[in-house]
């Protein structure tokens, strides 16, 4: 299905946000995720379905000094 991560068009086939995520690469624990607008939590992912069209931000902590 199609849907937009970041403001960028996607193509996924996981089901749930968290196959999701697990498909476009973002594995890491500290990654912050929303949804059409609203916060999911960690342990809320693997129950959070999409759908075509939906809007997914993810934000990961940056390195730096």
């Amino acid at each position: 299905m199609k849907i937009l991560v970041n403001a960028e068009p996607r193509e996924v086939s996981g089901l749930t946000l968290s196959e999701a995520l697990a498909e476009l690469g973002f594995d890491s624990p500290a990654v912050a995720t929303a949804l059409n607008g609203d916060f999911v939590p960690r342990d809320s992912r693997a129950a959070t379905a999409l759908q075509h069209g939906d809007r997914l931000e993810v934000l990961a902590p940056m390195q730096g000094g």
